[in-house]
Protein backbone atom coordinates (compact mmCIF):
# COMPACT_ATOMS: atom_id res chain seq x y z
CA UNK A 1 0.00 0.00 0.00
CA UNK A 2 2.78 2.10 0.50
CA UNK A 3 4.01 2.28 -2.88
CA UNK A 4 0.67 3.04 -4.46
CA UNK A 5 0.95 5.91 -2.11
CA UNK A 6 4.30 7.44 -4.13
CA UNK A 7 2.33 7.15 -7.32
CA UNK A 8 -0.01 10.16 -5.91
CA UNK A 9 1.91 11.99 -4.04
CA UNK A 10 5.73 11.31 -4.42
CA UNK A 11 7.17 13.73 -6.99
CA UNK A 12 10.16 12.51 -9.24
CA UNK A 13 12.58 14.10 -11.86
CA UNK A 14 11.30 12.78 -15.44
CA UNK A 15 13.53 11.29 -17.28
CA UNK A 16 15.77 12.97 -19.66
CA UNK A 17 14.82 12.14 -23.28
CA UNK A 18 15.91 9.28 -25.49
CA UNK A 19 18.15 11.52 -28.01
CA UNK A 20 18.46 14.94 -28.60
CA UNK A 21 16.12 15.33 -31.93
CA UNK A 22 13.66 14.18 -29.75
CA UNK A 23 14.41 17.31 -27.11
CA UNK A 24 13.56 19.35 -30.08
CA UNK A 25 10.52 18.32 -30.89
CA UNK A 26 9.33 17.95 -27.75
CA UNK A 27 10.60 21.55 -27.50
CA UNK A 28 8.40 22.33 -30.48
CA UNK A 29 5.21 20.85 -29.45
CA UNK A 30 5.52 22.98 -26.42
CA UNK A 31 5.64 26.43 -28.43
CA UNK A 32 2.59 25.34 -30.78
CA UNK A 33 0.94 24.71 -27.65
CA UNK A 34 1.92 27.68 -26.03
CA UNK A 35 1.05 29.82 -28.89
CA UNK A 36 -2.09 27.89 -29.27
CA UNK A 37 -3.16 28.84 -25.68
CA UNK A 38 -2.00 31.83 -25.41
CA UNK A 39 -4.04 33.28 -28.72
CA UNK A 40 -7.25 31.12 -27.05
CA UNK A 41 -7.40 32.62 -23.93
CA UNK A 42 -6.51 35.77 -25.00
CA UNK A 43 -10.44 36.23 -26.00
CA UNK A 44 -11.84 33.35 -24.55
CA UNK A 45 -15.51 34.28 -24.99
CA UNK A 46 -14.97 35.06 -28.44
CA UNK A 47 -13.12 31.35 -29.22
CA UNK A 48 -16.05 29.42 -27.51
CA UNK A 49 -18.40 31.57 -30.17
CA UNK A 50 -16.38 30.46 -32.68
CA UNK A 51 -16.72 27.05 -31.57
CA UNK A 52 -20.47 27.33 -31.16
CA UNK A 53 -20.54 28.43 -34.84
CA UNK A 54 -19.33 24.97 -35.75
CA UNK A 55 -22.28 23.93 -35.56
CA UNK A 56 -21.37 21.10 -33.78
CA UNK A 57 -23.53 17.82 -32.32
CA UNK A 58 -24.92 19.06 -28.66
CA UNK A 59 -24.77 22.50 -29.97
CA UNK A 60 -23.28 25.49 -27.35
CA UNK A 61 -23.20 23.05 -24.61
CA UNK A 62 -20.62 20.24 -26.54
CA UNK A 63 -19.03 23.70 -28.30
CA UNK A 64 -17.73 25.23 -24.66
CA UNK A 65 -17.01 21.73 -23.02
CA UNK A 66 -14.38 21.05 -26.11
CA UNK A 67 -13.45 24.29 -25.89
CA UNK A 68 -12.74 24.83 -22.54
CA UNK A 69 -11.91 21.01 -22.56
CA UNK A 70 -8.77 21.74 -25.37
CA UNK A 71 -7.71 25.03 -23.46
CA UNK A 72 -6.92 23.27 -20.00
CA UNK A 73 -5.32 20.09 -22.38
CA UNK A 74 -3.08 22.74 -23.75
CA UNK A 75 -1.79 23.79 -20.44
CA UNK A 76 -2.16 20.37 -18.50
CA UNK A 77 0.29 18.98 -20.79
CA UNK A 78 3.11 21.19 -20.49
CA UNK A 79 4.61 20.28 -16.90
CA UNK A 80 5.33 16.61 -18.83
CA UNK A 81 6.67 17.92 -22.00
CA UNK A 82 8.68 20.53 -19.83
CA UNK A 83 9.84 17.84 -17.20
CA UNK A 84 8.99 18.98 -14.26
CA UNK A 85 8.61 17.27 -11.41
CA UNK A 86 5.55 15.52 -11.20
CA UNK A 87 4.31 12.72 -8.97
CA UNK A 88 4.03 9.78 -11.70
CA UNK A 89 0.20 9.92 -11.91
CA UNK A 90 0.28 13.71 -12.59
CA UNK A 91 3.23 12.82 -15.36
CA UNK A 92 0.52 10.12 -16.91
CA UNK A 93 -2.38 12.21 -17.41
CA UNK A 94 -0.12 15.16 -18.07
CA UNK A 95 1.17 13.07 -21.14
CA UNK A 96 -2.13 11.61 -21.81
CA UNK A 97 -3.58 15.39 -21.96
CA UNK A 98 -0.74 16.13 -24.55
CA UNK A 99 -2.62 13.32 -26.87
CA UNK A 100 -6.01 14.72 -25.96
CA UNK A 101 -5.23 17.90 -27.95
CA UNK A 102 -4.13 17.06 -31.36
CA UNK A 103 -7.32 14.27 -30.76
CA UNK A 104 -9.76 17.32 -30.25
CA UNK A 105 -8.16 19.32 -33.42
CA UNK A 106 -8.57 16.48 -35.72
CA UNK A 107 -12.07 15.94 -35.00
CA UNK A 108 -12.44 19.67 -35.37
CA UNK A 109 -10.82 19.75 -38.60
CA UNK A 110 -12.68 16.80 -40.32
CA UNK A 111 -16.07 17.80 -39.11
CA UNK A 112 -15.23 21.31 -40.39
CA UNK A 113 -14.48 19.75 -43.62
CA UNK A 114 -16.74 16.81 -44.04
CA UNK A 115 -19.89 18.92 -43.14
CA UNK A 116 -22.09 21.77 -44.99
CA UNK A 117 -20.83 25.36 -43.39
CA UNK A 118 -19.32 28.78 -44.32
CA UNK A 119 -16.39 29.14 -41.39
CA UNK A 120 -13.52 30.83 -41.71
CA UNK A 121 -11.55 30.70 -38.88
CA UNK A 122 -10.56 26.71 -37.57
CA UNK A 123 -9.74 28.58 -34.07
CA UNK A 124 -5.49 27.11 -33.60
CA UNK A 125 -4.57 31.09 -33.13
CA UNK A 126 -8.17 31.75 -31.18
CA UNK A 127 -9.77 34.51 -32.74
CA UNK A 128 -6.43 36.09 -33.29
CA UNK A 129 -5.73 35.66 -36.41
CA UNK A 130 -8.12 33.72 -38.85
CA UNK A 131 -6.91 30.40 -39.98
CA UNK A 132 -9.47 28.98 -43.21
CA UNK A 133 -10.38 25.53 -42.79
CA UNK A 134 -8.95 22.98 -44.94
CA UNK A 135 -7.47 19.62 -45.14
CA UNK A 136 -4.99 21.43 -44.69
CA UNK A 137 -6.02 21.60 -40.94
CA UNK A 138 -6.23 17.36 -40.73
CA UNK A 139 -2.56 16.86 -41.42
CA UNK A 140 -1.59 19.84 -38.61
CA UNK A 141 -3.65 18.29 -36.48
CA UNK A 142 -2.28 14.78 -37.07
CA UNK A 143 1.44 16.67 -37.29
CA UNK A 144 0.30 17.85 -33.63
CA UNK A 145 -0.43 14.07 -32.69
CA UNK A 146 3.08 12.71 -34.31
CA UNK A 147 4.76 15.47 -32.13
CA UNK A 148 2.93 14.65 -29.19
CA UNK A 149 3.87 10.35 -29.54
CA UNK A 150 7.13 11.35 -30.13
CA UNK A 151 7.40 13.08 -27.09
CA UNK A 152 5.82 10.35 -25.28
CA UNK A 153 7.90 8.08 -26.78
CA UNK A 154 10.60 9.83 -25.67
CA UNK A 155 9.98 10.33 -22.15
CA UNK A 156 7.73 7.37 -21.13
CA UNK A 157 6.53 7.92 -17.64
CA UNK A 158 6.30 4.25 -16.80
CA UNK A 159 9.98 3.59 -17.53
CA UNK A 160 11.45 6.96 -15.48
CA UNK A 161 9.60 4.92 -12.37
CA UNK A 162 12.54 1.57 -12.47
CA UNK A 163 15.57 4.66 -12.67
CA UNK A 164 13.91 7.09 -9.80
CA UNK A 165 13.93 4.06 -7.17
Amino acid sequence: MLNNMKLFTKAIPAQKPKTSDSQKIIYLYVAILVIFVLCQLFKFDEFLELLASFSLPGGLTTARLLGSVVVVSEVLALPFLLRLKLSPLMRIISMILGWLVPAIWLFFALWLNLTPNSISNIGFLGVILDLIPGWWTVFISVALGILAAWASWSMWPLNSQKNHK
